[in-house]
């Protein structure tokens, strides 16, 4: 048995002398090595077969490492692509923040504050980090861990040392939050929903980019994005939104990072979300 390994050993070797065996190498990469796909199911015939080819198409020819979510309560469809593949949030943890902060006065039945509202108008419809950075501190570690918690969102690991635009998201765990923001649930209140909901609403003119794009006339939008360059893996675009009518009740979230610029991670964000408002509307 030995000697049979080692005349087989003597063999590979004189075949990687000779360059015989780089060809051979070259086909036996591992599936796993393939790019991961897009998956979608829906209850409505023919769509999720429309929506994985177009999203994919839509990304053929991106640079940088995407990562998809959508789901429509409508036709029960749900899309991802890298759903738990982690990417540092930027201002996109701004929701969970206000999610946060409404979630603990509720517990105690009361109001927000007019200091607490002018900070998250400002952390969410012009994205203002000080305001963020203010709020963050307030509520500390223990009570966005126990909103995190109360959410189901485990994936998500908030940034250490008040660095909050290092925190650790996925498309799961935003999906999570969406869904939470878009239907009656235990964690959060339909005021606070409708709160979070309107003051997505209001984002400023230059900030409405990413997810809203393409979106149906008649089609309400909220939307929050975030963006942030950083020595490795470039810039980090994101873009999250809730979009309603047209006979549509849908949430999507498109992450990024590895984009040379800014504008070439919207661009890839638009190009995903643009084939997906189409989809729907259409079907």
């Amino acid at each position: 048995m030995t000697s049979g390994i080692s005349r087989r050993a003597r063999v590979l070797a004189a075949a990687v002398g000779t360059g015989v065996l780089v060809p051979l190498v070259a086909t036996a990469t591992p599936a796993s090595a393939a790019a991961p796909a897009v998956t979608c199911t829906s209850a409505k015939a023919g769509l999720a077969a429309k929506l994985k080819k177009d999203i994919t198409a839509a990304l053929a020819t991106r640079k940088g490492t995407v990562a998809v979510g959508l789901y429509d309560r409508s036709t029960n469809t749900t899309c991802t692509l890298r759903a738990n593949s982690a990417y540092d949030s930027a201002s996109i943890v701004k929701v969970t923040v206000l999610a946060t902060l409404l979630w603990d006065a509720k517990k105690t039945n009361r109001y927000l504050t007019d200091r607490e509202t002018t900070l998250a108008k400002a952390m969410i419809t012009k994205s203002d980090n000080a305001a963020t950075s203010t709020l963050w501190k307030q509520l500390g570690m223990t009570k966005i861990k126990g909103f995190l918690s109360a959410a189901g969102m485990t994936q998500t690991k908030p940034g250490a040392n008040g660095y909050w635009g290092l925190t650790q998201i996925t498309v799961t765990d935003e999906q999570k939050l969406l869904k939470l923001l878009t239907a009656k649930n235990a964690v959060l209140s339909d005021n606070s929903r409708a709160y979070i909901i309107k003051l997505m609403g209001q984002v400023v003119s230059s900030q409405r980019w990413g997810t809203p794009y393409g979106v149906p006339s008649g089609v309400t939008v909220a939307v929050k994005n975030g963006w942030l360059q950083r020595s490795t893996n470039g810039w980090r675009v994101h873009s999250v939104g809730a979009f309603k009518g047209g006979g549509h009740d849908y949430v999507m979230t498109v992450l990024s990072h590895g984009n040379s610029t800014m504008n070439y991670g919207i661009a890839t964000i638009q190009a995903v979300a643009k084939v997906i408002h189409r989809d729907l509307a259409a079907s």
